[in-house]
């Protein structure tokens, strides 16, 4: 740490020891027996009456009677301890009153003369000294627990190597979860872990963008050959093994391909091809058991944003193939509980045997389809009829009486951006003041910039967007200018990977972690740079999801003292701009170590950290990088001189065979 472990408060400082004072009581008893004994009017006064001398000169002689105790008369002159004693405190309390009133006096005239924009700069030097307050107490908290804490931070054992928090299958199930809850997410105390993720030995970095996207290394993912080629789904068929790589052919043109499947879903909605898909006022997708990313891959290419869903899997999980290829994915399971986005969130939801059962639990799954799903917006269902007599019996069973069915949700029940709630038998998202048909929407890209009256809707103003989104222009631009240099000058390169021009094809996926407005999206896209953003809203902070998702992004509501649902090693990029602040300002139940480790848990080997937030908490974050083993550098902002960077990477840690 850059400043001293050990603080303390101002005091007096006693000098010498006690043998000082002894000596004084010794002289001062041996001065009364001689004065005892001469009993002289003439005796020189004590050491004490010569700074009151300066103060008080002499102008004549002066008389000086000495009492039958032989004390002097005169109140300058002092023979006893006891005496100067008496005369000190006088003289001390004199002063102390003639400094009260001068402070008094010169606060008075300062507060009468005090501007309004004094008042704001002593506000914001107040609020200095309260961040640097709470990133001293952060700091003593860490310190507190001992020595031990300052140590680097061990690695984890093998079998940890793609552990999620709170996705324990094992342990639901002990507990007494069944029928497809076992799957679902519970965050308690035990689930978190305090040490770093390391990937599996034979690792190796991601191809760039977008070669990426369509070849991965096998050893990168848990996944077996016998769960590649025994799969059915459409995506999972588009695979092919070889011996150090998986490809996915979805770009080729063949018979019940991903190309001719989407092509036959345009088709069914009235359109000419998925190209055209934007201009039906499809923009974001949320595709549900997406086998691994295929179809999202395809209409990536499309300006299409697709989010894929699925259930944790231990072992050839389609999320983590999916981010694994740098598409946007993460855990997700409304088998018992809503999803953490926020009504109307879609345009489309895709599910290709998905193996949902959607007419289970009274419909209940399709009422939550309904909710994420914006008015007008697609819900698309494949699903092969093995058995078509037996499916239409069934059918013909669950048929429900008439008039019978979900109501509608009342406005206690219909929580705009519900956080893990447990489903609700009502249909939702009808009192939102966002509900507007998609095909009355603007059509990307000119709908990430939405107009005043749309504005309104959030209690925001085109000044407030509009000014974000310069400050993240700024930002983008200066992040790349920093990191360029680092990347393609100090990074080594790769055996027969060039490095492109930067800052082409440098990161493939960003984490916000503070989104805000979704501005430094804007901003990246805006910039030209291939990339795909996942919008983080802090549980803890004021929720613009509704915006984002609105600007056609996607994001998710999230709660930074858990773990995020996702894999290890999913993003290339971190960035958080003011959530330290965000995050000291509440009652935390977790300590920045436990955020600075699941940041390590979610980036990838060589992948970047950038934090943005005052210079107290930022020097609080760099002494974590040490223990994190980051490579780390601190940058100041022109901007901002009470704001800093932290800028680390990540270092490739590699497991050794056993």
């Amino acid at each position: 740490m850059s400043r001293p472990l050990h603080r303390g408060v101002s005091g007096i400082r006693i000098s010498g020891n006690s043998n000082d004072f002894w000596d004084s009581q010794v002289k001062a008893k041996t001065e009364k027996d001689d004065l005892d004994r001469n009993r002289s009017p003439d005796q020189s006064y004590l050491s004490l009456r010569f700074p009151f001398r300066l103060l008080f000169p002499d102008s004549s002689p002066l008389k000086h009677g000495v009492t039958e105790n032989g004390f002097a008369s005169d109140p300058f002159s002092v023979g006893t301890p006891r005496s100067r004693h008496k005369l000190t405190m006088l003289f001390l309390k004199l002063s102390l009153i003639v400094i009260v009133i001068l402070a008094l006096t010169g606060s008075f005239w300062w507060t009468i003369s005090i501007s309004t924009s004094s008042r704001g700069h002593i506000f914001h030097g107040y609020r200095r000294l309260q961040e640097q307050l709470v990133s001293d107490l952060w700091d003593i908290g860490e310190l507190s627990l001992g020595p031990s804490r300052l140590k680097e931070i061990e690695f984890c054992p093998e079998e940890s190597e793609n552990f999620i928090p709170c996705f324990n299958v094992s342990e639901n199930l002990a507990l007494g979860y069944s029928d497809g809850n076992e799957y679902d997410r519970l965050c308690g105390h035990g689930s978190r872990q305090r040490c770093l993720v390391l990937p599996p030995v034979n690792y190796k970095i991601p191809l760039r963008w977008p070669t990426g996207g369509d070849v991965i290394w096998v050893a990168n993912v848990k996944i077996t050959g016998q769960e590649v080629f025994s799969s059915g789904s459409l995506t999972k068929r588009m695979m092919m093994l070889e011996e150090e790589q998986i490809s996915f052919r979805s770009a080729l043109l063949m018979f019940d391909g991903v190309e001719d499947y989407s092509h036959q879903i345009a088709e069914m909605i009235g359109l000419r091809n998925e190209s055209n898909f934007i201009q039906a006022g499809v923009r974001t997708i949320l595709d549900i058991g997406c086998g691994y990313g295929s179809f999202g891959a395809h209409l990536f290419s499309k300006q299409l944003l697709t989010m894929c869903i699925a259930n944790y899997e231990s072992s050839g999980s389609q999320v983590q193939l999916t981010l694994e290829r740098g598409l946007p994915a993460m855990i997700g399971s409304f088998n018992s509980k809503q999803l953490p986005y926020p009504s109307l969130s879609f345009d489309m939801l895709h599910c290709a045997r998905c193996g949902i059962d959607w007419d289970q639990k009274d419909g209940i799954y399709l009422i939550e389809v309904d909710r994420v799903l914006k008015p007008g917006g697609y819900f698309v269902w494949t699903s092969p009829l093995t058995n078509v007599q037996s499916f239409l019996r069934n059918k013909e069973k669950q048929k429900r009486k008439p008039g019978f069915g979900p109501s509608i949700c009342s406005k206690g029940q219909d929580v705009e951006s519900p956080y893990y709630r447990p489903l609700q038998n009502c249909i939702g998202g009808m009192h939102s003041r966002r509900w507007l048909p998609i095909e009355e929407r603007t059509t990307w890209p000119s709908r990430s910039n939405l107009n005043k009256n749309e504005l309104a809707l959030y209690g925001l103003h085109s000044e407030e967007l509009n000014e974000d989104n310069a400050n993240c222009k700024t930002t983008v631009r200066n992040y790349w200018s920093l990191l360029s240099p680092l990347i393609f000058s100090d990074h080594p390169k790769r055996p027969g990977d060039e490095d492109p021009s930067p800052p082409y094809n440098m990161l493939r996926n960003v984490l916000d972690m503070n989104a805000r407005y979704g501005g430094f999206n804007a901003a990246l896209l805006e910039a030209g740079k291939s990339v795909w953003v996942m919008n983080v809203v802090p549980t803890s902070g004021p929720n613009y999801l509704p915006l984002i998702l609105d600007r056609g992004y996607v994001g998710v509501l999230h709660d930074w003292c858990e773990a995020f649902p996702t894999y290890p090693r999913t993003y290339d990029m971190v960035h958080a701009e003011g959530l330290l602040s965000l995050e000291t300002s509440q009652n935390r139940r977790c300590t920045m170590l436990d955020l600075f480790t699941e940041i390590d848990r979610l980036l990838r080997p060589e992948g970047w950290v950038i934090i943005r937030d005052t210079a107290p908490l930022i020097e609080s974050a760099r002494a974590l990088t040490t223990r994190l083993k980051w490579d780390a550098r601190v940058v100041e902002t022109e901007s901002n001189s009470e704001e800093r960077l932290l800028i680390c990477q990540k270092p490739f840690f590699k497991r050794q065979a056993s």
